[in-house]
């Protein structure tokens, strides 16, 4: 299976794995499973812990090049066909632009996405796993 995180699914692999469901830990775990995660959850962490929203034990860019690379989870880069992908979705109002580039590259490279995201999950065009 090849699944993608969203970014409070890598914070919460990350610092608390409870808040995962047991069916979401079970797939992360097997070891035929394709981690990803998109590069815009770099820039997510980066303004959570700039802003006081996330406290970390050292400065967010070694934080998470740490625990990308332990976990071997893979980068999927922001191209121009990932942006016309997620700025193509139909039946999406909501206008966060980092939730749109995790679903346009989930859709783009057939990819569930692991999430705890209320508005991802609603959307009836991607799979998702809470």
């Amino acid at each position: 299976m090849k699944v993608l995180l969203d970014t409070c699914a890598i914070l919460w692999c990350v610092s608390d794995p409870s808040n995962l469901s047991q069916t979401a830990r079970d797939i992360l775990s097997h070891r035929d499973t394709e981690v990803s995660y998109s590069a815009i959850s770099a820039a997510e962490i980066a303004c959570l812990s700039q802003r006081g929203r996330i406290s970390l034990d050292r400065h967010w860019r070694l934080w998470f090049k740490h625990f990308t690379e332990i976990n071997g989870w893979q980068a999927m880069d922001i191209d121009v066909d990932t942006l016309f992908e997620a700025y193509s979705l139909c039946d999406w109002s909501f206008q966060d632009p980092a939730d749109r580039i995790i679903i346009g590259t989930a859709r783009l490279h057939g990819q569930t996405i692991v999430t705890g995201d209320r508005r991802i999950l609603d959307y009836p065009h991607v799979p998702t796993i809470a």
